[in-house]
């Protein structure tokens, strides 16, 4: 795939790492087609970039009637040509304790990071396959290879997105079509802000209560640190223009040195740093007693044929 312009529909652009990913790209010459499902967010983005080929539409990635009139869209848009760049960039999480996310909460999770995902790449798969070239770019994260407590939902959506995404780099890469994952670490979005929120909260009446609310805390500290969605913008325009791109795009880059270490100490020593992170001590959790010692008389016989019959 050459350096030339490219039309590039990008989802979940309505905020966070979309929005700058598609303003940054209009910049950079590619027409790009910018989704999501806040019409008046999509509005303020096209006024921006006025200036700028970009065009809006609405696509809900959780809906195949959506996704479907998003397909015709862009064929109209483009006049039949179709599209040479997906960025699925769509997703969000809950995090909270793994055993106390709901299953609702679970499934919302997956409807849109994995279901979503490739319900948007199927869609578009077969236009790449008649012209036989295109780009498929899939926003992981970091947390697609290494799992955080409190982040187990989330994370197992992105292990799925990365599972995936290397199969059908297999698969679609005699068809001409790469498939490349962009793998952003702790990034300053309003992902965070949404996932934790009222977490002390939700979780008040569970074991965890106490944690959760220092790892709130800490969520706000870790944010200083953050690094600007741009980083992550710059990697994925790394990925449009390469003409052999990398299957893994890890930004901001250090850090791999995270990836590095979980990768180096032995399990035992990760884990016992990721309590520490999550403050999983006795201390901290509501952790039940002891249970009291079996007693020591024998039971009767016919007790004991009526448990084993049990």
């Amino acid at each position: 795939m050459s350096n030339t312009s490219k039309t590039i529909l990008v989802t979940g652009a309505t905020a966070g790492i979309g929005r700058m990913t598609a303003l940054h790209l209009a910049k950079q010459g590619h027409h790009v087609i910018a989704s999501g499902r806040k019409a008046a967010e999509l509005a303020k983005l096209k006024a921006e970039a006025a200036d700028l080929r970009l065009d809006t539409i609405f696509l809900d990635v959780t809906s195949k009637v959506s996704i479907a009139s998003a397909v015709e869209a862009i064929e109209q848009v483009t006049g039949g040509r179709g599209l040479d760049v997906l960025v699925n960039n769509a997703g969000f999480g809950v995090l909270g304790p793994t055993s106390e996310i709901s299953d609702e909460e679970m499934r919302r999770q997956y409807e849109t990071n994995v279901f979503g995902l490739m319900n948007v790449t199927r869609a578009f798969i077969p236009g790449m396959r008649a012209r036989g070239k295109g780009r498929i770019i899939n926003v992981s994260s970091v947390g697609g290879r290494i799992t955080l407590p409190y982040f187990g939902v989330y994370n197992s959506t992105k292990y799925a997105v990365e599972s995936l995404s290397d199969a059908l780099r297999y698969e679609l890469r005699p068809f001409g079509i790469d498939v490349v994952l962009i793998e952003p670490g702790v990034i300053r979005t309003n992902f965070e802000a949404t996932a934790v929120k009222d977490i002390d909260k939700m979780f008040s009446s569970t074991p965890y209560a106490a944690a959760m609310a220092k790892y709130d805390q800490m969520s706000k500290m870790a944010d200083k640190f953050a690094s600007n969605p741009i980083v992550i913008a710059k990697a994925i325009t790394r990925a449009v223009k390469a003409r052999r791109p990398w299957a893994r795009y890890v930004a901001p880059r250090s850090t791999s040195f995270a990836l590095f270490f979980a990768a180096l100490l032995p399990t035992r020593l990760w884990d016992w740093a990721m309590r520490k992170v999550g403050h999983l001590n006795a201390k901290t959790l509501a952790v039940s007693p002891k249970p009291l010692p079996a007693p020591t008389t024998k039971p009767s016989q016919e007790s004991s044929l009526r448990v084993a019959a049990g």
